[in-house]
């Protein structure tokens, strides 16, 4: 660390942005390895319900442009109806303090992960035709290579966020949000979080991703626990004897995580970043098609 908060930032997204080409790769073969496996989920429809205008962009086709709209100002603009925006997946990747913790070098952490599965979600989308967008990021939704380009831009800026769950934003009633985090944020904050979407009718899959040690706790003897974001530190004299009530406790975080998402009609999956993040990916992909997640 420096003395100046602004190149430690600097520093910082130098060194993401320096791995970001091997994650870009490692999430492809992981997309290209599930998508062999599975059907695309894009649907056909039609839906003429306005639900905005948006600037035109690079990309954009002529027709898309609704001239009444653009002869009001100087600038182009595109309608969007409720389907259009409901057929866009909105994404969302924990990149907190905790979600940097690893308890062995051999493994991952939480974040690196998180982006991982992020990036083949959206692989996958692109070879579907589907549109998505990183929700928060400002950057409108679109489909292709260019999206998926656009979208692992955005995620390199979010890695210097603070923030462990996504700020609401209107969405389209319909539309689909996908949330990669630890779920280690107070119960009250992920159900307010999550029924602030569902209540504007969005739906959603949110996947929890811990370090093994997380889930175990196998540590023994002495230890002493530092937070990661601000929570203090706290000395166990013998680890091995809360491992135990440990576990429950986490047993019954994730069942209340379940009751919560199951309430708002949300998916839930749990994934440790000792396990093949094809496997998850899989299980999430199949919760997202058509035939299980029907609007």
């Amino acid at each position: 660390m420096t003395e100046d908060p602004a190149l430690d930032i600097k520093i910082h997204a130098e060194t993401i942005a320096a791995q970001l080409p091997a994650l870009l790769i490692a999430a492809q073969r992981v997309a290209s390895t599930v998508s062999q496996g599975v059907h695309g989920r894009r649907r056909v429809g039609q839906g003429e319900t306005f639900w905005q205008f948006r600037r035109h962009e690079t990309g954009d086709t002529a027709s898309a442009i609704d001239w009444r709209q653009s002869a009001k100002s100087r600038r182009l603009y595109v309608r969007e109806s409720e389907w259009e925006a409901a057929q866009t997946m909105w994404l969302w990747c924990d990149a907190s303090p905790s979600m940097h913790y690893v308890s062995t070098p051999s493994l991952p952490t939480k974040a690196s992960r998180a982006a991982l599965l992020l990036l083949a979600t959206a692989y996958l989308l692109v070879q579907a035709g589907e549109r998505f967008t990183l929700l928060g990021s400002g950057v409108s939704a679109r489909s292709g290579r260019s999206a998926y380009d656009r979208l692992a831009e955005s995620l390199l800026e979010q890695e210097n966020t603070d923030k462990s769950l996504p700020a609401f934003q209107p969405l389209p009633r319909y539309a689909q949000i996908l949330i990669f985090t630890d779920c280690l944020s107070p119960l009250e904050e992920i159900n307010d979080t999550i029924a602030q979407f569902a209540t504007r009718g969005a739906s959603g899959q949110i996947v929890q991703i811990l370090d093994p040690a997380e889930e175990t706790l196998p540590f023994t003897g002495r230890v002493r626990f530092q937070g990661m974001e601000a929570e203090g530190e706290y000395l166990l004299g013998r680890a091995q004897s809360a491992r135990a009530a440990y576990r429950n406790r986490l047993a019954d975080h994730r069942d209340t995580l379940r009751d919560i998402t199951r309430r708002a009609g949300w998916g839930f999956l749990t994934h440790r970043t000792d396990n093949s993040p094809e496997s998850v990916l899989l299980a999430l992909y199949a919760a997202l098609s058509p035939q299980t997640n029907r609007q």
